[in-house]
């Protein structure tokens, strides 16, 4: 029992050296008490937050491609649309969540639909693009078809049928290839045309230099006051708009009112006349007369 109490005191000194000033290494037995509340006073209660929740309740909630067979059918060819590649009707199905494989009248409203293309001999399906663009040279060439035509082509449906458009249509632009509109907010290109006369200094092309740039924006156009006045001293007049035409047609002429025209009115019963005189009010036989 000597060894045991001799132990037992060398880890009570050992316990009373140790360093507590960290409040890592401060064992929980020796923190101070905190202060119970005085007596007749409630407990402060810990509020609880609220889980933060992403729900939007305003709109109805998303639950899949339902069973409705139009709606499994948008599904589909969205989902093909956005994959951009052929795919296996089998992964059509797990992807979707839609028995396209085993529902007779989904698979053949999914074969029947206009954007979607199945390949017979990989029994592949893909999604039917409004151009059929895969590289810079078909892309170049269907932007000078749609240009000889009389228009240009959307930058948005150009990316729709080939994801790489924009990049391509920038470089055709360095190159001087094509002409691209941009949007004035954000500088956005909205539509491309191709450029039939090629940047040469011969047969021109060639883009503006600076300085006329910095002259062109320069000029200030006066207002309206100090334009007449710069018209009046040369000697100038400004034209005059054209009078608008009366849309009633020929105006009426003033003057005296006419007098109202008088209909003519049909006189019917023409079968009684001799028998009753129609001018005077009916008496009944044995009324006094007024």
């Amino acid at each position: 029992m000597t060894g045991l109490a001799r132990d037992a005191a060398a880890f009570k000194t050992a316990l009373h050296k140790q360093d507590y000033t960290s409040w890592h290494s401060q064992p929980p037995g020796l923190q101070p008490p905190q202060p119970a509340a005085p007596a007749g006073e409630p407990e402060p209660s810990k509020k609880k937050k609220r889980p933060k929740s992403n729900v939007v309740f305003s709109q109805p909630a998303d639950t899949g491609t339902g069973t409705n067979i139009n709606t499994q059918l948008v599904y589909l060819v969205n989902h093909l649309k956005q994959n951009g590649n052929p795919m296996r009707l089998q992964d059509l199905a797990i992807i979707t969540n839609t028995p396209v494989d085993t529902d007779k009248v989904l698979l053949e409203k999914f074969k029947g639909h206009d954007r979607v293309v199945h390949d017979p001999k990989t029994d592949l399906y893909s999604y039917r693009h409004d151009f059929n663009v895969r590289n810079k040279a078909a892309l170049l060439t269907e932007i000078q078809r749609q240009t000889r035509k009389g228009g240009g082509l959307s930058v948005r449906t150009l990316k729709e049928s080939w994801r790489e458009a924009p990049q391509a249509i920038e470089e055709l632009e360095k190159d001087g290839e094509v002409y691209v509109t941009r949007t004035l907010k954000d500088g956005q290109m909205r539509m491309v045309f191709w450029n039939e006369v090629k940047p040469t200094e011969e047969q021109g092309g060639m883009s503006v230099e600076k300085e006329f740039h910095d002259l062109w924006h320069g000029l200030e156009v006066p207002n309206d006051v100090d334009l007449l006045k710069a018209l009046a001293s040369e000697g100038l007049q400004a034209t005059a708009s054209a009078a608008p035409l009366l849309k009633g047609g020929m105006a009426k002429k003033k003057g005296k009112k006419s007098a109202p025209r008088q209909r003519q009115v049909r006189i019917t019963n023409t079968h009684l006349k001799g028998t009753i005189d129609l001018s005077r009010d009916y008496v009944a036989p044995g009324a006094p007369q007024k």
